[in-house]
Parts: structure tokens; sequence; C-alpha cells
């Protein structure tokens, strides 16, 4: 599997060997020059994944660097090493088209996740995302694959939208593919030359998500003047990506929906107005609807995101698409395991073809990825989906026993009721609501009462969980992470 490819520009020797050291322990390939102007011949020859740059050195310094870089590859993420007190050209930076900045000296914590995030933001941006017809040349991009009648749709969608500006809903159940439909949309449009950012609204709680969105004038912890730009200001001119905007708080919606109308919006803590022109795509695995009618997400927003949607079915109703999935996974795992797995026996994929697939497409992929690995054959067999399967049934004997006792329960319950309509809907509720909360407490206390994870498990973002903690009472049982 390939390695990506980081440039390091600095005029400090001691800098350029700290950083090919922590680099390439933590596995990736460096490269590393003293000037601006030795690095620019580099990137115009090889096929960097990162730059990490200083803005000072003798010569080209790195503002005017990162203005060349950009001419040479608009998709390339650059990040730029500042010291304490030059702040504002680290923002100037930004407007330029950097990714992010660090302040010297920096935490090794803080520069990994910010490496990893701004690789994963040029792949984004650069890898095609090919659908329908995959030939084994591009597997080391990502496909959206499916030949039946709804996948037909989503091609035809997304060829009729992806030229226009318009904002685009996309909705679907965790799994089915909707951050491939948000690239495919992008890939095609008239901002395919500028930069795509996506942001994942379930993972961060509201005050960061704003900060994240929007910038800021003063630092939110220490209320220190230090001036962030948010994403929205960065990506001036290109596309914005909001996956799961269905958990999102009602005062960051209102920004949005001001940014929609208006194309403006004020950093947090400030008083000057932000003129954007930014596109905006937005996906939910969440009824809205339902959101809107409990209050929790507001009506005018809805219907700006509405008008035009794209559903991306779960695969349970695309059946016909598994056996073209299979294979198109073993062929994208064989490649990086390197492996030579011709394809999946009959008792197995008549399994696989039965099963429900909760997780939808993102689950399939993890099966064959896991079977292709650990495969000492040249065909898939069933046995290659033993712990996959062995997980299943746990899970339908659990269930079964549970919707025993809850019949027998209910049946207790209904004796009492038969004649009172209003005492039925407020049992429904109780009945309901007492499941919600079981299930809540139980995934809490399997992921050691942490938050982000229980949120991802149970599918639902985590302002939604927290307001379901606060419901139930289980405040005493978390961690405030």
């Amino acid at each position: 599997m390939r390695k990506p490819e980081i440039l390091v520009v600095d005029d400090a020797k001691a800098v350029l060997a700290m950083m090919k050291d922590f680099l390439e322990e933590e596995g990736y390939k460096v490269t590393t020059t003293s000037s601006a102007g030795q690095a620019l011949p580099l990137i115009n020859k090889e096929k960097f994944d990162l730059v990490i740059m200083d803005i000072k050195m003798p010569g080209l310094n790195g503002l005017d660097a990162l203005t060349e870089i950009k001419k040479i590859d608009s998709k390339l993420s650059v990040i730029i090493m500042t010291a304490y007190g030059t702040t504002q050209a680290a923002i100037e930076a930004m407007k330029r088209g950097a990714y992010d900045y660090i302040t010297k000296p920096f935490r090794i914590e803080e520069l990994k996740v910010l490496i990893k995030k701004a690789i994963e933001a040029s792949r984004l941006m650069k890898e095609s995302v090919y659908y329908q017809n995959v030939k084994d040349s591009v597997l080391t991009g990502d496909a959206i694959i499916g030949r039946s009648p709804q996948m037909l749709e989503v091609y035809k969608a997304i060829g009729k939208i992806a030229y226009s500006t318009s904002t685009v809903l996309i909705r679907g159940e965790s799994g089915t593919g909707k951050k491939l439909v948000a690239r495919a949309i992008y890939q095609n449009s008239s901002r395919k030359d500028n930069m795509f950012l996506v942001v994942d609204c379930a993972a961060m709680p509201a005050p960061l998500l704003e900060n994240e969105l929007f910038g800021y004038e003063k630092d939110p912890f220490t209320n220190a003047i230090n001036k962030r730009i948010g994403k929205f200001q960065q990506c001036d001119g290109g596309t914005i990506f909001l996956d799961e905007i269905g958990g999102m708080s009602l005062s960051i919606q209102t920004k949005i929906l001001r940014v929609l109308k208006e194309h403006t919006f004020e950093p947090v803590g400030s008083e000057n107005t932000v003129s954007v022109d930014v596109r905006l795509i937005v996906s939910t695995s969440k009824d809205l609807w339902q959101a809107v009618e409990k209050g929790e997400f507001l009506e005018d927003l809805y219907y700006r995101l509405k008008a035009v949607t794209i559903f991306m079915p779960p695969l349970r109703q695309r059946q016909e698409d598994i056996p073209l999935l299979i294979d198109y996974f073993i062929k994208k795992f064989n490649k990086e395991f390197k492996k030579d797995i011709k394809g999946v026996s009959e008792e197995a994929i008549d399994y696989l073809m039965k099963y429900r697939w909760p997780g939808n497409v993102k689950e399939l992929k993890s099966a064959i990825q896991t079977a292709v690995a650990k495969s000492k054959k040249d065909i898939l067999l069933l046995d290659n989906f033993q712990l996959f399967i062995e997980k299943e049934s746990n899970v339908a004997k659990c269930l079964s026993e549970f919707v025993s006792n809850v019949e027998r329960m209910v049946k207790d319950i209904t004796r009492f009721i038969l004649d009172d309509p209003l005492i039925y809907g407020k049992v429904h509720k109780e009945i309901m609501g007492c499941v919600e909360r079981i299930l809540v407490d139980a995934v809490l206390n399997e992921n050691g009462k942490n938050q982000v994870k229980t949120a991802r498990v149970l599918g639902i973002s985590r302002n939604t969980l927290r307001a379901r903690i606060k419901e139930y009472n289980l405040i005493n049982k978390i961690n405030i992470i």
C-alpha cells in the first residue's frame, strides 16, 4: 500500500531533522528542503500528498511560495508553520488557500491529527469517484457501484445537478455512500478546481462546530485575541459538504440559513460581516421533517435544503447490486493485500445475498476486506465470514428473546387499557421511551461512557445523544469528552 508523501520546507536544519524522524515513525514518506525556491521544482515533479512549510525563510517566503504552489496544484494541502506573534501572516495564508497552520512550538498529538485531516482533504479532492462501470485500472480511487433502478436514479440526479450552484441534500441511512455522492457532485461541477472541504457535524459539540464553520475573533477558551478563519471563509469559491446535519444546534442552523439567504455571516465574537460564495452539500440519516415537528430543526432551513434531494437507497432495497459490490471490493482488496482471490463460493454468496446489511455498503466493504485479508485460498468460503455470521446469529437470538418478553408483558398491560385510548397513548409512549433508555444506557456502558463512540454506534449525532441523556436522566453515567 502506497505511503502518503509529505514535503517539509524550513530553513532550520534542526526542524527538518525532527520533522523527518517524527513523520517517518508515523509511516509517511518524507522529503525535506531548506528553501521555498527548492520546493517548487520538487512539487512540479513529484506527487506529494501534503506540504508542511514555514512562513519566514530567506528568499521566497512561505506566503508567496503558497501562491505558486496553488498554481501548480490547487488541490494539494499545505500546512503553514509560524512562530508566535505572526498569526496575521497565518491568517493571510489561510486566505490564499492553506489547509491550516500550526504555531511553533507545536504539540505533537495535535500535529498528528492535523496531518491526517489535511492528507484526507487532499485525497477527497484529487481522487476521482467512479460509478457504473469500474475498470481494474482505476481501483485506486473510490466508486459508487450499482446498476439497480434506484442507483440509476442517483446517477441521473448527479448528472442533472452537478454543474448548477444549487444546495443539495443527500438522504440515506448510515453507510449507503452519501459522502461519495457529495464528492461526485463536486468533481463534476464548475467548482471542481476550487476547494472541497468535509465537516463531520456529528463528531463535534455545538461550540466547537460553530468555531470550525465560522471562525472566531477571540480564543473561546482563553478569551485572548487569536483570530481564526472558519471553513466557510476558507472555502470561498468552493464547496462544503456538511455530513450529518440533522443533529446540528438551532443557533448554528440559523447561521447556515443566513449564509444560504444572504451569503454572509459573523465569526464568533466578531461584529464584522464576512461575505462568502460557497456551494453547500449536506447529508442526513435522520428524518428532518420529524426533527422540524419536534422543534429540533428550522422549518425554513428544511425547505431550502430539500429543494434538491438525492436519496441513497439502503443495500437491502437493491440486492441485485450485491454481487457487483462483492466483485469490486474483492478486486480492490486483492490489490491492497497482494492476493489473487477469484470470487465467492455459492454457499457464501447465498448467505451474503440474504443478509439484511444494517450497516449497508460500508458493512459489506468491511466484511469483504476482513475475508480477503484472512483468506488462504483463491476463493472466499462461508467460513471466511464466520465471525460475521456468529455476530448476526447472536443478535438475532437476543432480539428474539427480547421480542418474546415484550410481547408477554404488553399482553398483560393490554388487559387494563382496552377501554381507554388515552391510557393506551401514554403506555405506548412509555414503552418506546423505556426501550430507548435501556438501549442508550447499555451502549454508554459498553463504550466506557464515551459520548463520541456511543453516538457513532447508535447512528445518531452527539447533540441528539446529549438530549437523550438529559431526557432519561443518565447525566451521572457519562464522560464529558
